[in-house]
Protein backbone atom coordinates (compact mmCIF):
# COMPACT_ATOMS: atom_id res chain seq x y z
CA UNK A 1 0.00 0.00 0.00
CA UNK A 2 1.27 3.44 -0.86
CA UNK A 3 0.46 6.84 0.58
CA UNK A 4 -0.81 9.50 -1.79
CA UNK A 5 -0.90 13.21 -1.07
CA UNK A 6 -4.67 12.89 -0.71
CA UNK A 7 -4.14 10.48 2.19
CA UNK A 8 -2.27 12.91 4.42
CA UNK A 9 -4.40 12.96 7.55
CA UNK A 10 -5.26 15.97 9.69
CA UNK A 11 -5.86 16.00 13.42
CA UNK A 12 -9.12 17.18 14.84
CA UNK A 13 -8.66 20.54 16.53
CA UNK A 14 -12.28 21.59 16.91
CA UNK A 15 -15.59 20.08 17.77
CA UNK A 16 -17.12 18.07 14.97
CA UNK A 17 -19.59 20.78 13.94
CA UNK A 18 -16.76 23.23 13.44
CA UNK A 19 -14.69 20.54 11.80
CA UNK A 20 -17.25 20.06 9.04
CA UNK A 21 -17.05 23.72 8.13
CA UNK A 22 -13.29 24.05 8.45
CA UNK A 23 -11.51 24.54 5.12
CA UNK A 24 -8.29 23.12 6.59
CA UNK A 25 -9.96 19.79 7.37
CA UNK A 26 -11.47 19.20 3.94
CA UNK A 27 -8.64 16.94 2.61
CA UNK A 28 -8.97 14.53 5.55
CA UNK A 29 -12.76 14.59 5.26
CA UNK A 30 -12.41 13.55 1.64
CA UNK A 31 -10.08 10.68 2.60
CA UNK A 32 -12.33 9.29 5.35
CA UNK A 33 -15.49 9.88 3.33
CA UNK A 34 -13.83 7.95 0.53
CA UNK A 35 -12.93 5.17 3.01
CA UNK A 36 -16.56 4.82 4.07
CA UNK A 37 -17.83 4.94 0.49
CA UNK A 38 -15.39 2.26 -0.66
CA UNK A 39 -16.46 -0.08 2.14
CA UNK A 40 -20.17 0.45 1.48
CA UNK A 41 -19.85 -0.09 -2.27
CA UNK A 42 -17.52 -3.10 -2.02
CA UNK A 43 -18.64 -6.58 -3.02
CA UNK A 44 -17.43 -7.94 0.33
CA UNK A 45 -19.77 -5.58 2.19
CA UNK A 46 -22.78 -6.48 0.03
CA UNK A 47 -22.17 -10.18 0.64
CA UNK A 48 -22.64 -9.64 4.38
CA UNK A 49 -26.40 -9.47 3.73
CA UNK A 50 -26.33 -13.23 3.12
CA UNK A 51 -23.93 -14.24 5.89
CA UNK A 52 -25.04 -15.51 9.28
CA UNK A 53 -25.05 -13.35 12.39
CA UNK A 54 -26.64 -15.85 14.81
CA UNK A 55 -29.74 -17.31 13.23
CA UNK A 56 -29.97 -19.00 9.86
CA UNK A 57 -30.95 -16.84 6.92
CA UNK A 58 -33.99 -18.99 6.25
CA UNK A 59 -35.42 -18.50 9.73
CA UNK A 60 -37.01 -15.12 8.95
CA UNK A 61 -36.26 -11.90 7.08
CA UNK A 62 -36.52 -10.00 10.38
CA UNK A 63 -33.42 -11.27 12.16
CA UNK A 64 -29.98 -9.80 11.87
CA UNK A 65 -27.36 -10.69 9.30
CA UNK A 66 -23.71 -9.65 9.29
CA UNK A 67 -24.73 -6.67 7.18
CA UNK A 68 -27.39 -5.31 9.52
CA UNK A 69 -25.10 -6.03 12.47
CA UNK A 70 -22.30 -4.01 10.85
CA UNK A 71 -24.68 -1.11 10.17
CA UNK A 72 -25.80 -1.14 13.81
CA UNK A 73 -22.19 -1.19 15.00
CA UNK A 74 -21.51 1.85 12.78
CA UNK A 75 -24.50 3.70 14.22
CA UNK A 76 -23.47 2.94 17.80
CA UNK A 77 -19.86 3.87 17.00
CA UNK A 78 -21.02 7.27 15.74
CA UNK A 79 -23.10 7.64 18.90
CA UNK A 80 -20.05 6.96 21.05
CA UNK A 81 -18.04 9.60 19.17
CA UNK A 82 -20.89 12.09 19.50
CA UNK A 83 -21.04 11.45 23.26
CA UNK A 84 -17.28 11.97 23.59
CA UNK A 85 -17.64 15.26 21.71
CA UNK A 86 -20.50 16.31 24.00
CA UNK A 87 -18.44 15.80 27.14
CA UNK A 88 -15.07 16.68 25.61
CA UNK A 89 -14.78 20.46 25.85
CA UNK A 90 -11.21 21.36 26.71
CA UNK A 91 -9.98 17.76 26.80
CA UNK A 92 -6.83 16.76 24.95
CA UNK A 93 -8.36 13.70 23.30
CA UNK A 94 -10.59 15.96 21.18
CA UNK A 95 -7.67 16.51 18.81
CA UNK A 96 -7.59 12.76 18.10
CA UNK A 97 -11.25 11.76 17.99
CA UNK A 98 -12.17 9.98 14.75
CA UNK A 99 -14.63 11.81 12.54
CA UNK A 100 -18.05 10.26 11.93
CA UNK A 101 -16.87 9.28 8.46
CA UNK A 102 -13.84 7.51 9.86
CA UNK A 103 -15.50 5.62 12.71
CA UNK A 104 -18.31 4.51 10.40
CA UNK A 105 -15.80 3.24 7.84
CA UNK A 106 -14.02 1.23 10.55
CA UNK A 107 -17.23 -0.18 12.01
CA UNK A 108 -18.72 -1.06 8.62
CA UNK A 109 -15.49 -2.81 7.64
CA UNK A 110 -14.85 -4.74 10.85
CA UNK A 111 -16.61 -7.96 9.75
CA UNK A 112 -15.76 -8.00 6.03
CA UNK A 113 -13.56 -11.08 6.44
CA UNK A 114 -16.09 -13.30 8.14
CA UNK A 115 -16.84 -16.41 6.05
CA UNK A 116 -20.17 -18.14 5.42
CA UNK A 117 -21.79 -19.78 8.45
CA UNK A 118 -20.19 -17.42 10.93
CA UNK A 119 -17.65 -18.76 13.37
CA UNK A 120 -18.47 -22.29 12.24
CA UNK A 121 -17.16 -21.49 8.79
CA UNK A 122 -14.16 -19.75 10.34
CA UNK A 123 -13.20 -22.87 12.32
CA UNK A 124 -13.66 -25.11 9.27
CA UNK A 125 -11.44 -22.91 7.10
CA UNK A 126 -8.84 -22.71 9.85
CA UNK A 127 -8.69 -26.51 9.97
CA UNK A 128 -8.25 -26.79 6.21
CA UNK A 129 -5.61 -24.03 6.21
CA UNK A 130 -3.80 -25.16 9.36
CA UNK A 131 -0.64 -26.16 7.46
CA UNK A 132 -0.76 -23.13 5.16
CA UNK A 133 -1.00 -20.07 7.39
CA UNK A 134 -4.41 -20.68 8.96
CA UNK A 135 -7.65 -18.72 8.69
CA UNK A 136 -8.99 -16.03 11.01
CA UNK A 137 -11.88 -13.68 10.24
CA UNK A 138 -10.12 -10.50 11.38
CA UNK A 139 -7.00 -11.37 9.38
CA UNK A 140 -9.19 -12.00 6.34
CA UNK A 141 -10.67 -8.52 6.81
CA UNK A 142 -7.22 -6.96 6.50
CA UNK A 143 -6.56 -9.15 3.45
CA UNK A 144 -9.69 -7.84 1.75
CA UNK A 145 -8.87 -4.24 2.63
CA UNK A 146 -5.24 -4.42 1.54
CA UNK A 147 -5.15 -7.01 -1.23
CA UNK A 148 -8.41 -8.60 -2.46
CA UNK A 149 -10.82 -5.66 -2.73
CA UNK A 150 -11.72 -4.39 -6.18
CA UNK A 151 -10.73 -0.72 -5.99
CA UNK A 152 -7.03 -1.03 -6.85
CA UNK A 153 -5.06 -3.65 -8.82
CA UNK A 154 -2.74 -4.64 -5.96
CA UNK A 155 -3.86 -2.86 -2.78
CA UNK A 156 -7.47 -3.99 -2.44
CA UNK A 157 -9.96 -1.48 -1.06
CA UNK A 158 -6.90 0.56 0.00
CA UNK A 159 -8.23 2.46 2.99
CA UNK A 160 -6.25 5.22 4.66
CA UNK A 161 -3.63 4.22 7.21
CA UNK A 162 -5.71 5.28 10.20
CA UNK A 163 -8.85 3.46 9.01
CA UNK A 164 -6.80 0.31 8.44
CA UNK A 165 -5.31 0.61 11.91
CA UNK A 166 -8.82 0.90 13.32
CA UNK A 167 -9.88 -2.58 12.18
CA UNK A 168 -6.82 -4.32 13.68
CA UNK A 169 -8.46 -5.80 16.76
CA UNK A 170 -5.49 -8.10 17.41
CA UNK A 171 -2.29 -6.49 16.04
CA UNK A 172 -0.30 -9.69 15.57
CA UNK A 173 0.63 -12.13 12.82
CA UNK A 174 -1.10 -15.51 12.80
CA UNK A 175 2.07 -17.58 12.24
CA UNK A 176 3.90 -15.86 15.08
CA UNK A 177 1.03 -16.50 17.52
CA UNK A 178 0.83 -20.17 16.52
CA UNK A 179 4.60 -20.53 16.89
CA UNK A 180 4.20 -19.81 20.61
CA UNK A 181 1.88 -22.82 21.13
CA UNK A 182 3.63 -26.20 21.05
CA UNK A 183 0.33 -27.99 21.64
CA UNK A 184 -1.27 -26.41 18.59
CA UNK A 185 1.87 -26.98 16.52
CA UNK A 186 1.63 -30.69 17.28
CA UNK A 187 -2.02 -30.80 16.22
CA UNK A 188 -1.28 -29.00 12.95
CA UNK A 189 0.85 -31.89 11.71
CA UNK A 190 -1.65 -34.60 12.49
CA UNK A 191 -2.96 -36.57 9.54
CA UNK A 192 -5.99 -35.16 7.75
CA UNK A 193 -9.32 -36.52 8.96
CA UNK A 194 -10.76 -39.15 6.63
CA UNK A 195 -14.30 -38.40 7.79
CA UNK A 196 -15.00 -34.80 8.81
CA UNK A 197 -17.90 -35.96 10.97
CA UNK A 198 -15.39 -37.52 13.37
CA UNK A 199 -13.50 -34.24 13.87
CA UNK A 200 -13.65 -32.40 17.17
CA UNK A 201 -13.99 -28.92 15.68
CA UNK A 202 -13.67 -27.25 19.08
CA UNK A 203 -9.92 -27.94 18.85
CA UNK A 204 -9.55 -25.82 15.72
CA UNK A 205 -10.66 -22.37 16.78
CA UNK A 206 -8.04 -19.95 15.39
CA UNK A 207 -5.84 -17.76 17.58
CA UNK A 208 -6.72 -14.10 17.89
CA UNK A 209 -4.54 -12.52 15.20
CA UNK A 210 -5.51 -9.84 12.68
CA UNK A 211 -2.72 -10.40 10.13
CA UNK A 212 -1.61 -13.27 7.89
CA UNK A 213 2.08 -13.53 7.07
CA UNK A 214 1.15 -12.60 3.48
CA UNK A 215 0.05 -9.14 4.65
CA UNK A 216 3.11 -8.38 6.81
CA UNK A 217 4.13 -5.55 4.46
CA UNK A 218 0.74 -3.86 4.84
CA UNK A 219 0.89 -4.39 8.60
CA UNK A 220 4.31 -2.73 8.77
CA UNK A 221 2.98 0.16 6.66
CA UNK A 222 0.15 0.76 9.14
CA UNK A 223 2.56 0.75 12.10
CA UNK A 224 5.06 3.10 10.47
CA UNK A 225 3.43 6.08 12.20
CA UNK A 226 4.57 4.82 15.60
CA UNK A 227 7.94 4.81 17.35
CA UNK A 228 9.87 1.55 17.72
CA UNK A 229 9.01 1.49 21.41
CA UNK A 230 5.28 1.90 20.73
CA UNK A 231 5.33 -0.73 17.99
CA UNK A 232 7.08 -3.26 20.19
CA UNK A 233 4.62 -2.82 23.05
CA UNK A 234 1.56 -2.66 20.78
CA UNK A 235 2.39 -5.98 19.08
CA UNK A 236 3.86 -7.80 22.09
CA UNK A 237 2.41 -11.27 22.69
CA UNK A 238 1.73 -12.39 26.24
CA UNK A 239 0.70 -15.83 27.47
CA UNK A 240 -2.88 -16.23 28.64
CA UNK A 241 -3.21 -16.47 32.41
CA UNK A 242 -5.77 -19.23 31.98
CA UNK A 243 -6.86 -21.30 28.97
CA UNK A 244 -9.81 -19.95 27.02
CA UNK A 245 -12.43 -22.60 26.24
CA UNK A 246 -11.87 -22.01 22.54
CA UNK A 247 -8.39 -20.55 22.26
CA UNK A 248 -6.36 -22.83 24.54
CA UNK A 249 -3.09 -21.23 25.65
CA UNK A 250 -2.56 -19.04 22.59
CA UNK A 251 -0.59 -15.88 23.29
CA UNK A 252 -2.44 -12.60 22.68
CA UNK A 253 -1.73 -8.93 22.21
CA UNK A 254 -2.89 -6.74 25.08
CA UNK A 255 -3.55 -3.35 23.48
CA UNK A 256 -5.69 -1.71 20.81
CA UNK A 257 -5.66 1.64 19.04
CA UNK A 258 -7.99 4.46 20.11
CA UNK A 259 -10.38 4.07 17.17
CA UNK A 260 -10.43 0.30 17.65
CA UNK A 261 -11.54 0.66 21.26
CA UNK A 262 -14.53 2.70 20.09
CA UNK A 263 -15.38 0.13 17.40
CA UNK A 264 -15.06 -2.76 19.87
CA UNK A 265 -17.36 -1.10 22.38
CA UNK A 266 -19.92 -0.57 19.62
CA UNK A 267 -19.52 -4.21 18.54
CA UNK A 268 -19.97 -5.48 22.10
CA UNK A 269 -23.05 -3.32 22.66
CA UNK A 270 -24.59 -4.60 19.42
CA UNK A 271 -23.77 -8.19 20.37
CA UNK A 272 -24.98 -7.98 23.94
CA UNK A 273 -28.14 -5.92 23.36
CA UNK A 274 -29.24 -5.99 19.71
CA UNK A 275 -28.70 -9.74 19.38
CA UNK A 276 -30.68 -10.14 22.60
CA UNK A 277 -33.61 -8.50 20.81
CA UNK A 278 -33.60 -11.24 18.16
CA UNK A 279 -33.57 -13.95 20.82
CA UNK A 280 -36.51 -12.38 22.69
CA UNK A 281 -38.47 -11.86 19.46
CA UNK A 282 -37.95 -15.53 18.52
CA UNK A 283 -39.12 -16.70 21.95
CA UNK A 284 -35.73 -18.27 22.69
CA UNK A 285 -35.37 -16.21 25.88
CA UNK A 286 -38.32 -16.16 28.26
CA UNK A 287 -39.10 -13.57 30.90
CA UNK A 288 -38.50 -15.96 33.83
CA UNK A 289 -35.01 -16.81 32.56
CA UNK A 290 -34.19 -13.11 32.07
CA UNK A 291 -35.43 -12.30 35.55
CA UNK A 292 -33.43 -15.09 37.16
CA UNK A 293 -30.13 -14.75 35.33
CA UNK A 294 -29.95 -11.01 34.67
CA UNK A 295 -32.20 -8.97 36.93
CA UNK A 296 -31.55 -11.21 39.97
CA UNK A 297 -27.86 -11.70 39.20
CA UNK A 298 -25.47 -10.40 41.86
CA UNK A 299 -23.68 -8.25 39.26
CA UNK A 300 -26.92 -6.50 38.27
CA UNK A 301 -28.00 -6.11 41.88
CA UNK A 302 -24.68 -4.34 42.51
CA UNK A 303 -25.11 -2.20 39.38
CA UNK A 304 -28.88 -1.76 38.88
CA UNK A 305 -28.89 0.23 35.63
CA UNK A 306 -32.64 -0.08 35.11
CA UNK A 307 -35.75 -1.22 36.93
CA UNK A 308 -38.56 -3.72 36.36
CA UNK A 309 -40.21 -1.42 33.81
CA UNK A 310 -37.42 -2.32 31.39
CA UNK A 311 -38.32 -6.00 31.71
CA UNK A 312 -41.99 -5.17 31.12
CA UNK A 313 -41.11 -3.36 27.90
CA UNK A 314 -38.61 -5.98 26.74
CA UNK A 315 -41.13 -8.82 27.06
CA UNK A 316 -44.18 -6.85 26.00
CA UNK A 317 -46.44 -8.31 23.31
CA UNK A 318 -45.93 -5.04 21.42
CA UNK A 319 -42.79 -4.94 19.26
CA UNK A 320 -42.62 -1.15 19.71
CA UNK A 321 -42.21 -1.59 23.47
CA UNK A 322 -39.42 -4.11 22.94
CA UNK A 323 -37.65 -1.77 20.54
CA UNK A 324 -37.99 1.08 23.05
CA UNK A 325 -36.38 -1.08 25.76
CA UNK A 326 -33.49 -2.03 23.49
CA UNK A 327 -32.98 1.62 22.54
CA UNK A 328 -32.89 2.69 26.20
CA UNK A 329 -30.36 -0.03 27.05
CA UNK A 330 -28.08 1.06 24.22
CA UNK A 331 -28.43 4.69 25.30
CA UNK A 332 -27.41 3.88 28.86
CA UNK A 333 -24.24 2.22 27.60
CA UNK A 334 -23.34 4.95 25.10
CA UNK A 335 -23.81 7.79 27.57
CA UNK A 336 -21.30 6.23 29.98
CA UNK A 337 -18.35 6.30 27.54
CA UNK A 338 -15.21 8.17 28.52
CA UNK A 339 -11.56 8.34 27.44
CA UNK A 340 -8.79 6.94 29.59
CA UNK A 341 -5.03 7.21 29.00
CA UNK A 342 -2.40 4.49 28.92
CA UNK A 343 0.87 6.25 29.85
CA UNK A 344 2.95 3.36 28.46
CA UNK A 345 2.42 4.70 24.92
CA UNK A 346 3.80 7.85 23.32
CA UNK A 347 1.43 8.23 20.37
CA UNK A 348 -2.06 9.56 21.17
CA UNK A 349 -3.73 6.98 18.89
CA UNK A 350 -2.37 4.28 21.19
CA UNK A 351 -2.39 6.22 24.45
CA UNK A 352 -6.07 7.21 24.39
CA UNK A 353 -8.58 4.42 25.10
CA UNK A 354 -12.37 4.57 24.99
CA UNK A 355 -14.05 2.79 27.89
CA UNK A 356 -17.48 2.40 29.43
CA UNK A 357 -18.26 3.24 33.03
CA UNK A 358 -17.60 0.50 35.57
CA UNK A 359 -21.26 -0.36 36.14
CA UNK A 360 -22.16 -0.23 32.45
CA UNK A 361 -19.22 -2.46 31.49
CA UNK A 362 -20.08 -5.00 34.17
CA UNK A 363 -23.70 -5.21 33.03
CA UNK A 364 -22.70 -5.39 29.36
CA UNK A 365 -20.41 -8.35 30.12
CA UNK A 366 -23.34 -9.97 31.95
CA UNK A 367 -25.57 -9.47 28.89
CA UNK A 368 -22.92 -10.86 26.52
CA UNK A 369 -22.55 -13.96 28.70
CA UNK A 370 -26.33 -14.35 28.84
CA UNK A 371 -26.62 -14.21 25.04
CA UNK A 372 -23.71 -16.60 24.61
CA UNK A 373 -25.04 -19.21 27.04
CA UNK A 374 -28.72 -19.06 26.13
CA UNK A 375 -28.55 -18.26 22.41
CA UNK A 376 -25.15 -18.86 20.79
CA UNK A 377 -24.54 -22.26 22.38
CA UNK A 378 -28.07 -23.64 22.06
CA UNK A 379 -28.02 -27.07 20.37
CA UNK A 380 -30.44 -25.76 17.73
CA UNK A 381 -28.07 -22.92 16.83
CA UNK A 382 -24.89 -25.02 17.12
CA UNK A 383 -26.48 -27.70 14.96
CA UNK A 384 -26.91 -25.27 12.08
CA UNK A 385 -23.35 -24.05 12.63
CA UNK A 386 -22.10 -27.64 12.47
CA UNK A 387 -23.96 -28.21 9.22
CA UNK A 388 -22.27 -25.13 7.76
CA UNK A 389 -18.88 -26.41 8.92
CA UNK A 390 -19.36 -29.68 7.03
CA UNK A 391 -20.37 -27.79 3.88
CA UNK A 392 -17.20 -25.66 4.04
CA UNK A 393 -14.98 -28.67 4.79
CA UNK A 394 -16.35 -30.74 1.90
CA UNK A 395 -16.18 -27.84 -0.54
CA UNK A 396 -12.55 -27.13 0.37
CA UNK A 397 -11.58 -30.80 0.13
CA UNK A 398 -13.10 -31.10 -3.35
CA UNK A 399 -11.69 -27.83 -4.67
CA UNK A 400 -8.24 -28.75 -3.34
CA UNK A 401 -8.36 -32.15 -5.05
CA UNK A 402 -9.80 -30.90 -8.35
CA UNK A 403 -8.89 -27.22 -8.75
CA UNK A 404 -8.78 -27.15 -12.55
CA UNK A 405 -12.19 -28.78 -12.92
CA UNK A 406 -14.08 -27.05 -10.10
CA UNK A 407 -12.63 -23.59 -9.50
CA UNK A 408 -14.05 -20.70 -11.55
CA UNK A 409 -11.78 -19.85 -14.49
CA UNK A 410 -10.47 -16.55 -13.10
CA UNK A 411 -9.79 -18.14 -9.70
CA UNK A 412 -8.04 -21.10 -11.28
CA UNK A 413 -5.79 -18.77 -13.32
CA UNK A 414 -4.61 -17.22 -10.03
CA UNK A 415 -4.17 -20.71 -8.56
CA UNK A 416 -2.14 -21.87 -11.55
CA UNK A 417 0.20 -18.86 -11.38
CA UNK A 418 0.75 -19.15 -7.61
CA UNK A 419 4.40 -19.53 -6.62
CA UNK A 420 3.86 -22.01 -3.78
CA UNK A 421 1.40 -24.54 -2.38
CA UNK A 422 0.69 -22.18 0.50
CA UNK A 423 -0.42 -19.43 -1.88
CA UNK A 424 -2.55 -21.93 -3.83
CA UNK A 425 -4.36 -22.98 -0.67
CA UNK A 426 -4.85 -19.34 0.31
CA UNK A 427 -6.53 -18.72 -3.06
CA UNK A 428 -9.01 -21.54 -2.38
CA UNK A 429 -9.57 -20.16 1.13
CA UNK A 430 -10.21 -16.67 -0.30
CA UNK A 431 -12.75 -18.12 -2.73
CA UNK A 432 -14.71 -20.02 -0.08
CA UNK A 433 -14.52 -17.33 2.60
CA UNK A 434 -15.98 -14.83 0.14
CA UNK A 435 -19.06 -16.98 -0.41
CA UNK A 436 -22.40 -16.18 1.15
CA UNK A 437 -24.29 -18.90 3.01
CA UNK A 438 -26.62 -19.20 0.03
CA UNK A 439 -23.83 -19.49 -2.54
CA UNK A 440 -21.98 -22.10 -0.48
CA UNK A 441 -25.06 -24.27 0.03
CA UNK A 442 -26.02 -24.08 -3.65
CA UNK A 443 -22.49 -25.00 -4.72
CA UNK A 444 -22.53 -27.91 -2.27
CA UNK A 445 -25.83 -29.14 -3.71
CA UNK A 446 -24.50 -28.78 -7.23
CA UNK A 447 -21.42 -30.87 -6.41
CA UNK A 448 -22.90 -33.49 -4.11
CA UNK A 449 -26.67 -33.78 -4.65
CA UNK A 450 -27.60 -35.94 -7.62
CA UNK A 451 -30.86 -34.17 -8.41
CA UNK A 452 -29.43 -30.65 -8.20
CA UNK A 453 -27.22 -28.61 -10.53
CA UNK A 454 -27.03 -27.80 -14.19
CA UNK A 455 -24.40 -26.64 -16.65
CA UNK A 456 -26.57 -23.53 -17.05
CA UNK A 457 -26.37 -22.63 -13.35
CA UNK A 458 -25.07 -19.14 -12.58
CA UNK A 459 -24.18 -19.27 -8.92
Amino acid sequence: MTISAQEQEFDWTQRYTDYLESKESRPSRIVYQRDRARVIHSAAFRRLQAKTQIFGLNESDFYRTRLTHSMEVAQIGSGLVEQLITVGDGKDYMDWLPSFYLIEAICLAHDLGHPPYGHGGEVALNYMMRKHGGFEGNAQTLRILSRLGEYTPKNGIDLSRRATLGVLKYPSIYDEVVAQSSDYQARIHQQDAFDFRTLDMSRWYPPKASVYMEEREQFDWVLDMFSDQDKELFTKLLASEKPDDKQGYFHKTQYKAFDTTIMELADDIAYGIHDLEDAVAMGMVQRDLWQEEVMNNEVFKHYPLWGSEMTDMLFSSRSKDRKHAISKMVGIMVESVFVDENPLFEHPLLRYQAKLGESEMAVLELLKTFVYVHVITLPEVKGMEYKGQLIVLDLFKSLRANPEALLPRNTYHKYERAESERVQQRIISDYISGMTNTYASRLYEKFFTASQGSIFDRL
